[in-house]
């Protein structure tokens, strides 16, 4: 497995912080390479010797957000398989794209945040290969095939409807003021039961949710390899 530059090299591990710091803080057009370079206490050279563009740098930033995604999913499906039925994990993913600042920006398009590499290939890559829609739409057929959703249903309206309302989900949870007529207590409840009632009861067996949950961490694992691709640095 890849080794990530940060793992060996404190500037390094320093120059990530900074220029995550300021990201967030000013979006990606705000930011310079001589400044993530002073804040971090390194020559520009520096971070040249680790990687050879800004946009290295910011994109690689943002595949390593998706990384903590990845790993924690993957966790939580080995700890308890439980966590991949449909109803636990939808709820999951929806809040992983909201609790982190980077992955919520690649998956909404926010150019002030991003700029241009909102639409730069790499970045579309991440959302392909684990924004909350791709990881659904890749699980969905299992789920089918293991008794965790409906398969009375044909796949790809399934899957419209399963992402319209996660989606709707999201930016409800993204923007309150946008639904002020009614308030819930526990909206990722609310969630994990509309998930049930659009994709059926869940009849799967302890066996098929441990199959569920092994098919759901080889995928997990080759799309962490895939992510790992896309972080270039000079040091490769």
């Amino acid at each position: 497995m890849a080794q990530l530059v940060e793992h060996d090299s404190g500037k390094a591990a320093r120059i990530l912080g900074v220029a995550r710091e300021l990201l967030l803080r000013r979006g990606v057009k705000g930011v310079t390479i001589a400044e993530i370079a002073e804040k971090a206490h390194v020559g520009k050279g520096t971070v040249y010797l680790y990687w050879g563009t800004k946009e290295d740098l910011f994109v690689g930033l943002f595949a390593r957000d998706f990384l903590e995604v990845v790993d924690e999913f993957i966790e939580n499906f080995t700890g308890d398989p439980d966590n991949a039925r449909p109803h636990r994990l939808v709820p999951r993913l929806v809040q992983v794209a909201l609790d982190r600042p980077i992955v919520r920006a690649l998956q909404t398009g926010d150019v002030e945040m991003l700029g241009i590499l909102a639409e730069h290939p790499r970045s579309t890559e991440l959302i392909s290969a684990l924004g909350p829609g791709a990881l659904m739409y890749a699980v969905l057929p299992v789920w089918r095939e293991h008794h965790l959703a409906r398969a009375d249903w044909p796949l790809d309206e399934q899957a419209y409807a399963l992402r319209a309302m996660t989606a709707g989900f999201f930016q409800v949870a993204a923007h309150p003021h946008a639904l002020t007529e009614v308030e819930v207590a526990d909206p990722t409840a609310v969630l994990a039961t509309a998930v049930t009632a659009l994709l059926g009861q869940e009849t799967a067996t302890a066996a098929e949710v441990r199959a569920t949950a092994e098919i759901g961490l080889t995928l997990l694992h080759e799309r962490r390899a895939a992510v790992l691709a896309t972080i270039v640095t000079n040091t490769e």
